[in-house]
């Protein structure tokens, strides 16, 4: 029988499936604060994530001088802190995703989760969301002893979910995702309601999305134009 959808579908976490940016804010302007830093509006953080949470530090710093090492130490437990107790107070899956992910699944894709978050707070963030189950592998920043861009996390995250390259589809929405999957030689669907920092369109993604109504169709659409041998 031929499929019509990929074996394996990888998707980013924050600003992919869900909307995580009101807590990273909060947290982010805890640990701001923790070294007497002024806040960073929601609108301004969506375009910092992705990096993980160090680079998340960094970039809030860099708002306003930068910090060095210890700055950076003292800041980044605080922020870890908060998180962690708060990770799905007011994060939410984007519309559709749900109904996207059921589908899938019902079709038989195998699903996996790779995600420059601390794995720990990608697990909890799934927990509290009701999402135990849903995913094959998930694959944190701290998982490996690389992270997105480098093609190894994503590589990993799809052998770990029993997949293979050739029959995988990722969904990322900013350049880090779109990075790894290119280096990977694994199709990618920008996700254009993210936390990108550029237009998504200008992100080099084999296709774009506005909504998750969109992600089934243009995953079979995507699967009929590359590995169309291996299945």
């Amino acid at each position: 029988m031929v499929r019509s959808l990929p074996e394996t579908v990888v998707f980013d976490l924050d600003g992919t499936l869900v909307d995580s940016s009101p807590d990273l804010t909060a947290a982010l302007n805890v640990a701001l604060d923790a070294v007497g830093r002024p806040a960073v509006d929601p609108v301004t953080v969506r375009h910092l994530v992705g990096h993980g949470a160090r680079v998340l530090i960094e970039r809030g710093l860099a708002l306003s001088g930068g910090g060095d090492e210890d700055v950076i130490a003292r800041a980044l437990p605080a922020f870890l802190d908060y998180y962690r107790a708060h990770v799905a107070d007011s994060s939410q899956p984007y519309p559709g995703a749900e109904a996207a992910l059921d589908a899938l699944a019902a079709a038989g894709t195998t699903l996996a989760i790779c995600t420059n978050k601390p794995v720990a707070l990608s697990r909890a963030l799934i927990a509290a969301l009701g999402w135990n189950g849903r995913f094959a592998a998930n694959l944190g920043g701290d998982s490996l002893a690389v992270r997105k861009p480098d093609p190894a996390h994503l590589l990993a995250t799809i052998a770990a979910a029993g997949g293979t390259v050739a029959r995988t589809i990722y969904v990322g929405d900013t350049a880090v995702d779109v990075a790894a999957a290119r280096a990977a030689r694994v199709p990618v669907i920008v996700a254009g309601f993210g936390f990108a920092d550029k237009p998504p369109a200008q992100l080099g993604g084999d296709a774009v999305i506005d909504h998750f109504d969109a992600l089934i169709p243009t995953l079979t659409r995507l699967k009929g134009t590359v590995s169309h041998d291996a299945y």
